[in-house]
């Protein structure tokens, strides 16, 4: 969730600071552009104000003599034009220079300095420059009117470069870049603990759902942190947890209880059956017909109490050699697959995991039983300790019927059986045995084909406690 929230948060506070940024960029232009032409202005009123004091007009005759105030004014705009490089000139209406600098500038017939000119001979100053930007190599133009009495006599018209002003305009940029930058990341950093905060408990009641699923009833969420509502989910979650643990709590001490209440009376009733055959003739097919269900019957009663056991113990985790114990339950079923004509064979390297060895040797015992059991005469049983990633597994493959589909799906479920197989012995609990004792200590039990023919049954421990500091151990072939 954090990934898909994360990424929506950082692309509403980038648009956000754009939405910001960019005006304010434009802002800081406008206001670099805006001194730059008030400067102008007042240079050309300066010059504007020298200029009315020229009192000789342009005529067609070539000037003999040069008034000393029109020098005084071309020298103020050569050494304006030297020290600035911007260049300047007063002109008349018609267009002749009055005084210039540099002497060759005059003004052109077309372009933004004749639309500045023709607008200041209206008796107004020319409308401000458009905007420069940086990436723009333009000039700024701005022409004032010289006015005497209350004629416009000359225009005083100057011709910025942009560059410095560019340069100006690109470094504001840079500073407000700078600072949107740096303000992304304090978002991006406020982001990750806002989003921290939020999902934290979400992780939290995430992995506590996975530990309740898996048999750990005693994992509750820790209320702590986080918004209003998910520490009131918290709550929630714990209140119903607590409901679930009870009730089957309650159900696990039926079973308990009416097994273990049904087993006198049902020892008392396969007692008599045993003196009722004493009476009959030997061979009776009926009281061998009753002998048999009594026995099956008692066998279903020690799997249910077995089962309540199972459910109900804590698992006594311990630093455990896999190899070890499988290949010691391999030589305990030898003997009854050979009495069956199977083969038992093991592949048991020294290999060490976190497991419960009283749990896990009875899983194992279901598991291989199982497979001896389905596997007829010439077949071969295989038990196989391997490592995979975090777990180490304990493979019993066999080369029996098998299970369908849909039967695999089922396979595991109390008192479940194959309608094929419904005339070998068993009560269908042994596997529902084996999956409770190994979730108790956060295994797990998988069914698959075994190809060409046969089931696969997978056992799988975690090989690190449940501090995941210490690596259980790996192991090396003999």
């Amino acid at each position: 969730m954090r990934t898909r929230l994360l990424p929506l948060l950082i692309v509403l506070l980038a648009a956000v600071l754009l939405a910001l940024g960019i005006p304010l960029a434009g802002s800081v232009a406008a206001a670099q552009q805006q001194r730059v032409v008030v400067d102008r202005i007042d240079d050309t009123a300066r010059f504007a104000a020298l200029a009315q004091f020229v009192t000789d007009a342009p005529g067609g005759s070539r000037r003999t003599s040069t008034d000393e105030r029109r020098e005084s004014l071309r020298s103020e705009l050569e050494s304006y034009y030297g020290v600035y490089g911007i260049r300047a000139g007063v002109f008349y209406r018609n267009g002749s220079a009055m005084a210039n600098a540099p002497d060759h500038w005059l003004v052109p017939q077309t372009g933004e300095v004749r639309r500045a000119f023709d607008e200041a001979l209206l008796s107004r100053r020319s409308h401000d420059p458009r905007q420069v930007w940086p990436w723009q190599r333009s000039r700024l133009v701005v022409a004032s009117p010289v006015i005497r009495d209350g004629d416009v006599v000359a225009v005083v018209v100057t011709d910025s470069p942009t560059g410095q002003l560019r340069s100006r305009i690109l470094r504001g940029w840079l500073f407000i870049g700078a600072g949107e930058i740096a303000a992304m990341l304090l978002a991006v950093g406020a982001a990750l603990r806002l989003t921290g905060w939020v999902l934290r408990p979400v992780r939290i009641l995430d992995a506590t759902t996975h530990d309740i699923a898996t048999g750990r009833l005693k994992s509750r969420v820790a209320v702590g942190g986080g918004p209003p509502e998910l520490r009131r989910l918290a709550r929630s979650f714990n209140e119903m947890a607590d409901n679930v643990e009870a009730v089957l709590e309650q159900q696990r001490a039926f079973v308990a209880d009416a097994s273990h209440q049904l087993r006198n009376p049902l020892a008392a009733l396969l007692l008599r059956i045993e003196l009722l055959a004493l009476e009959l003739p030997e061979g009776n097919e009926e009281i061998a017909s009753v002998r048999t269900e009594g026995k099956r019957l008692a066998q279903v009663l020690d799997d249910l109490l077995d089962l309540a056991l199972a459910e109900h113990a804590e698992a006594d985790l311990q630093l455990t050699d896999i190899g070890a114990l499988a290949e010691e339950r391999v030589a305990a079923w030898a003997p009854a697959a050979q009495a069956k004509g199977a083969r038992l064979t093991g592949d048991c390297p020294p290999t060490t995991a976190w497991a419960d060895p009283i749990a896990l040797s009875s899983a194992l015992d279901a598991v291989i039983d199982n497979a001896v059991k389905f596997t007829p005469a010439g077949g071969t049983v295989e038990v196989a300790v391997r490592l995979d990633g975090d777990s180490t597994t304990v493979v019993v493959t066999d080369t029996g019927p098998g299970l369908t589909d849909e039967e695999l799906a089922r396979v595991g479920d109390r008192f479940w059986r194959s309608g094929r197989h419904q005339n070998v012995k068993g009560s269908g609990l042994g596997l529902s045995i084996s999956r409770a004792l190994l979730a108790a200590g956060g295994g797990s039990i998988d069914y698959a084909h075994h190809e060409p023919r046969g089931l696969r049954v997978t056992v799988r421990v975690p090989r690190h406690g449940e501090t995941g500091g210490e690596t259980a151990g790996a192991g090396g072939a003999r």
